[in-house]
Protein backbone atom coordinates (compact mmCIF):
# COMPACT_ATOMS: atom_id res chain seq x y z
CA UNK A 1 0.00 0.00 0.00
CA UNK A 2 1.54 3.56 -1.35
CA UNK A 3 1.81 6.00 1.66
CA UNK A 4 0.14 9.19 0.14
CA UNK A 5 1.84 11.85 2.12
CA UNK A 6 5.31 10.26 2.26
CA UNK A 7 7.39 9.96 -1.23
CA UNK A 8 9.37 7.01 -1.58
CA UNK A 9 12.93 7.04 -0.15
CA UNK A 10 14.43 6.86 -4.11
CA UNK A 11 11.91 9.91 -5.05
CA UNK A 12 13.44 11.82 -2.19
CA UNK A 13 17.13 10.75 -3.19
CA UNK A 14 16.39 12.12 -6.46
CA UNK A 15 15.06 15.55 -5.25
CA UNK A 16 18.24 15.76 -2.89
CA UNK A 17 20.69 14.88 -5.88
CA UNK A 18 18.86 17.47 -8.32
CA UNK A 19 18.81 20.57 -5.38
CA UNK A 20 22.66 19.55 -4.78
CA UNK A 21 23.66 20.10 -8.52
CA UNK A 22 21.33 23.16 -8.80
CA UNK A 23 23.59 24.41 -5.75
CA UNK A 24 26.89 23.33 -7.22
CA UNK A 25 25.92 25.20 -10.17
CA UNK A 26 25.18 28.55 -8.06
CA UNK A 27 28.19 27.90 -5.85
CA UNK A 28 31.22 26.98 -8.43
CA UNK A 29 31.35 29.11 -11.42
CA UNK A 30 31.78 27.90 -14.70
CA UNK A 31 35.46 27.77 -15.88
CA UNK A 32 35.94 29.16 -19.14
CA UNK A 33 37.05 26.73 -22.03
CA UNK A 34 40.85 26.60 -22.67
CA UNK A 35 43.29 25.19 -25.56
CA UNK A 36 46.95 23.98 -25.02
CA UNK A 37 49.31 24.33 -27.61
CA UNK A 38 52.75 23.27 -28.31
CA UNK A 39 54.71 25.91 -30.62
CA UNK A 40 58.13 25.82 -31.68
CA UNK A 41 59.57 29.18 -32.45
CA UNK A 42 62.57 29.98 -34.89
CA UNK A 43 64.69 32.27 -32.52
CA UNK A 44 68.21 33.01 -33.81
CA UNK A 45 69.66 30.56 -36.87
CA UNK A 46 69.15 27.12 -36.30
CA UNK A 47 67.83 27.50 -32.74
CA UNK A 48 64.26 27.31 -31.93
CA UNK A 49 62.07 27.99 -28.94
CA UNK A 50 58.98 25.73 -27.62
CA UNK A 51 56.40 27.40 -25.89
CA UNK A 52 53.60 25.82 -24.11
CA UNK A 53 50.24 28.17 -24.60
CA UNK A 54 47.63 27.85 -22.82
CA UNK A 55 44.72 30.27 -24.27
CA UNK A 56 41.97 31.17 -22.59
CA UNK A 57 38.58 31.25 -24.96
CA UNK A 58 38.44 35.17 -24.34
CA UNK A 59 42.10 36.28 -24.12
CA UNK A 60 43.08 39.65 -22.65
CA UNK A 61 46.52 39.55 -22.11
CA UNK A 62 49.72 37.56 -22.88
CA UNK A 63 52.23 36.07 -19.28
CA UNK A 64 54.84 34.89 -21.03
CA UNK A 65 56.38 32.65 -17.66
CA UNK A 66 60.08 32.22 -17.24
CA UNK A 67 60.80 29.20 -14.49
CA UNK A 68 63.03 29.25 -11.77
CA UNK A 69 66.04 27.03 -11.65
CA UNK A 70 67.83 25.83 -14.38
CA UNK A 71 64.54 26.04 -16.58
CA UNK A 72 65.07 23.41 -18.61
CA UNK A 73 61.53 22.28 -19.13
CA UNK A 74 61.84 19.51 -21.63
CA UNK A 75 58.43 20.38 -23.09
CA UNK A 76 57.56 17.18 -24.73
CA UNK A 77 55.76 17.74 -28.70
CA UNK A 78 52.07 16.57 -26.23
CA UNK A 79 52.82 19.01 -24.20
CA UNK A 80 54.40 17.13 -20.94
CA UNK A 81 56.92 18.53 -19.38
CA UNK A 82 59.74 16.69 -18.34
CA UNK A 83 61.46 18.86 -15.87
CA UNK A 84 60.13 21.69 -13.16
CA UNK A 85 56.06 21.00 -13.47
CA UNK A 86 55.66 22.14 -9.70
CA UNK A 87 57.60 25.72 -10.52
CA UNK A 88 55.32 28.61 -9.58
CA UNK A 89 54.98 29.98 -13.13
CA UNK A 90 54.53 26.47 -14.49
CA UNK A 91 51.94 24.90 -12.46
CA UNK A 92 50.00 28.46 -12.50
CA UNK A 93 49.42 27.99 -16.21
CA UNK A 94 45.77 26.60 -15.92
CA UNK A 95 45.35 29.33 -13.32
CA UNK A 96 46.72 32.40 -15.44
CA UNK A 97 44.12 31.00 -18.64
CA UNK A 98 41.63 31.23 -15.85
CA UNK A 99 41.73 34.85 -15.38
CA UNK A 100 41.66 35.43 -19.40
CA UNK A 101 45.44 35.74 -19.49
CA UNK A 102 47.18 33.65 -21.92
CA UNK A 103 49.92 31.50 -20.38
CA UNK A 104 53.12 30.78 -22.49
CA UNK A 105 55.52 28.62 -20.77
CA UNK A 106 59.33 29.16 -22.04
CA UNK A 107 61.30 25.80 -22.43
CA UNK A 108 64.96 26.71 -22.77
CA UNK A 109 66.39 26.67 -26.36
CA UNK A 110 66.81 24.00 -28.62
CA UNK A 111 70.99 25.07 -28.40
CA UNK A 112 70.61 24.47 -24.64
CA UNK A 113 68.64 21.54 -24.12
CA UNK A 114 71.32 19.72 -22.05
CA UNK A 115 72.79 21.00 -18.32
CA UNK A 116 73.04 23.43 -17.75
CA UNK A 117 70.18 24.49 -19.76
CA UNK A 118 69.47 28.23 -18.66
CA UNK A 119 72.10 28.60 -16.18
CA UNK A 120 74.85 30.83 -17.20
CA UNK A 121 72.83 32.03 -20.10
CA UNK A 122 70.02 34.28 -18.97
CA UNK A 123 71.72 37.45 -19.33
CA UNK A 124 73.25 36.97 -22.25
CA UNK A 125 72.13 38.88 -25.72
CA UNK A 126 70.97 35.01 -27.14
CA UNK A 127 68.88 34.94 -24.38
CA UNK A 128 66.99 38.37 -25.21
CA UNK A 129 67.39 37.86 -28.82
CA UNK A 130 65.19 34.69 -28.35
CA UNK A 131 62.67 36.66 -26.58
CA UNK A 132 62.12 39.00 -29.02
CA UNK A 133 61.60 36.58 -31.63
CA UNK A 134 58.69 34.83 -28.83
CA UNK A 135 56.96 38.48 -27.92
CA UNK A 136 57.09 38.96 -31.97
CA UNK A 137 55.18 35.74 -32.42
CA UNK A 138 52.92 35.69 -29.67
CA UNK A 139 51.94 39.59 -30.53
CA UNK A 140 51.19 38.09 -34.08
CA UNK A 141 48.90 35.42 -32.88
CA UNK A 142 46.72 37.15 -30.00
CA UNK A 143 47.42 41.28 -31.14
CA UNK A 144 47.32 41.73 -27.23
CA UNK A 145 49.90 42.81 -24.07
CA UNK A 146 52.51 41.17 -23.53
CA UNK A 147 53.86 40.51 -19.95
CA UNK A 148 56.95 38.89 -19.20
CA UNK A 149 56.65 37.02 -15.97
CA UNK A 150 59.49 35.46 -14.15
CA UNK A 151 59.89 33.84 -10.55
CA UNK A 152 63.25 33.34 -8.91
CA UNK A 153 66.27 32.64 -11.30
CA UNK A 154 63.56 33.53 -14.06
CA UNK A 155 63.08 36.93 -12.91
CA UNK A 156 67.06 37.12 -14.06
CA UNK A 157 65.62 36.78 -17.29
CA UNK A 158 62.94 38.82 -17.47
CA UNK A 159 64.37 41.97 -15.76
CA UNK A 160 67.51 41.68 -18.62
CA UNK A 161 65.64 41.04 -21.26
CA UNK A 162 63.73 44.13 -21.04
CA UNK A 163 66.94 45.95 -20.47
CA UNK A 164 68.37 44.70 -23.81
CA UNK A 165 64.76 44.96 -25.67
CA UNK A 166 63.56 48.50 -26.98
CA UNK A 167 60.08 49.83 -25.81
CA UNK A 168 57.06 47.69 -26.93
CA UNK A 169 55.86 46.56 -29.44
CA UNK A 170 59.73 44.90 -29.83
CA UNK A 171 60.30 45.03 -26.01
CA UNK A 172 57.47 44.03 -23.27
CA UNK A 173 54.87 46.12 -22.02
CA UNK A 174 55.62 45.09 -18.23
CA UNK A 175 57.52 42.83 -16.13
CA UNK A 176 56.13 40.57 -13.08
CA UNK A 177 58.95 39.94 -10.61
CA UNK A 178 58.29 37.18 -8.11
CA UNK A 179 60.00 35.46 -5.33
CA UNK A 180 62.92 37.86 -7.04
CA UNK A 181 66.88 37.13 -6.97
CA UNK A 182 68.30 39.90 -4.63
CA UNK A 183 71.19 38.03 -3.91
CA UNK A 184 73.36 36.08 -6.12
CA UNK A 185 77.50 34.33 -5.27
CA UNK A 186 77.35 32.94 -8.76
CA UNK A 187 75.68 35.86 -10.61
CA UNK A 188 74.38 39.20 -11.37
CA UNK A 189 71.00 39.86 -8.45
CA UNK A 190 68.02 42.13 -9.56
CA UNK A 191 69.31 45.04 -7.43
CA UNK A 192 72.98 44.72 -9.56
CA UNK A 193 71.38 45.36 -12.97
CA UNK A 194 70.79 49.34 -14.15
CA UNK A 195 66.97 48.60 -13.49
CA UNK A 196 66.25 52.70 -13.26
CA UNK A 197 66.45 52.62 -17.12
CA UNK A 198 63.48 50.80 -16.66
CA UNK A 199 59.90 52.93 -17.89
CA UNK A 200 57.15 50.08 -18.37
CA UNK A 201 55.43 48.87 -15.58
CA UNK A 202 56.87 46.44 -13.05
CA UNK A 203 54.83 44.51 -10.01
CA UNK A 204 57.25 42.88 -7.45
CA UNK A 205 55.63 40.00 -5.79
CA UNK A 206 57.10 37.90 -2.83
CA UNK A 207 56.53 36.17 0.32
CA UNK A 208 57.45 37.80 3.53
CA UNK A 209 58.43 34.17 4.80
CA UNK A 210 61.25 33.59 1.40
CA UNK A 211 63.48 31.38 3.49
CA UNK A 212 65.66 31.29 0.49
CA UNK A 213 68.93 33.08 1.25
CA UNK A 214 69.27 35.07 -1.98
CA UNK A 215 65.43 36.08 -1.87
CA UNK A 216 64.78 37.50 1.75
CA UNK A 217 62.17 39.63 2.21
CA UNK A 218 64.37 41.94 4.19
CA UNK A 219 66.72 42.66 0.89
CA UNK A 220 63.56 43.56 -1.00
CA UNK A 221 64.03 47.45 -0.31
CA UNK A 222 67.31 46.71 -2.15
CA UNK A 223 65.15 45.84 -5.74
CA UNK A 224 62.40 48.43 -5.05
CA UNK A 225 64.96 51.25 -4.88
CA UNK A 226 66.03 50.59 -8.31
CA UNK A 227 62.47 50.63 -9.94
CA UNK A 228 61.88 54.34 -8.41
CA UNK A 229 61.19 55.14 -12.32
CA UNK A 230 59.14 52.50 -13.40
CA UNK A 231 55.91 52.23 -12.72
CA UNK A 232 56.30 49.67 -9.79
CA UNK A 233 53.96 47.77 -7.52
CA UNK A 234 54.77 45.59 -4.63
CA UNK A 235 52.95 42.89 -3.39
CA UNK A 236 53.39 40.84 -0.75
CA UNK A 237 51.96 37.92 1.10
CA UNK A 238 52.03 35.44 3.76
CA UNK A 239 50.97 32.30 5.03
CA UNK A 240 50.54 28.88 2.87
CA UNK A 241 52.57 25.73 3.19
CA UNK A 242 56.32 26.07 3.75
CA UNK A 243 57.76 22.52 2.56
CA UNK A 244 61.54 20.66 1.99
CA UNK A 245 64.33 23.16 0.40
CA UNK A 246 63.45 26.74 1.17
CA UNK A 247 64.97 27.67 -2.35
CA UNK A 248 62.50 25.26 -4.04
CA UNK A 249 58.48 25.51 -5.15
CA UNK A 250 57.02 23.77 -2.50
CA UNK A 251 58.75 26.23 0.53
CA UNK A 252 57.77 29.90 0.76
CA UNK A 253 59.41 31.01 -2.09
CA UNK A 254 57.02 29.10 -4.51
CA UNK A 255 54.23 30.39 -2.86
CA UNK A 256 52.94 26.89 -1.69
CA UNK A 257 49.52 26.95 -1.07
CA UNK A 258 49.11 30.38 -2.36
CA UNK A 259 48.00 29.87 -5.66
CA UNK A 260 44.59 31.05 -5.58
CA UNK A 261 45.72 34.54 -4.34
CA UNK A 262 48.80 35.26 -5.89
CA UNK A 263 47.71 34.25 -9.42
CA UNK A 264 44.09 36.47 -9.80
CA UNK A 265 46.52 39.36 -7.98
CA UNK A 266 48.85 39.27 -11.00
CA UNK A 267 46.53 39.07 -13.24
CA UNK A 268 44.14 41.78 -12.04
CA UNK A 269 47.35 43.82 -12.39
CA UNK A 270 48.00 43.21 -16.03
CA UNK A 271 44.54 43.91 -16.35
CA UNK A 272 44.34 47.60 -14.96
CA UNK A 273 42.50 46.18 -11.97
Amino acid sequence: MKNLFFPPLSAWLAVLVRAVGLLLAVAVPAVSAQSVQVVDVATRSGVTNRLLLVVPERPRAVAVLYAGGHGGLQIGADGAIGWGEGNFVVRARRLFAEQGVVAVVVDAPSDRQQSPYLNRFRQTAEHAQDAAAIIADVRKRFALPVWLVGTSRGTQSVAAIALALPDPPAGPDGLVLTSSMLTDPAGRPLPAMPLEKLRLPVLVVHHEQDGCPHCRFADLPLLADKLQASRRQVLTFTGGANLGDPCEPRAHHGFNGLDQQVVPAIARWMLGG
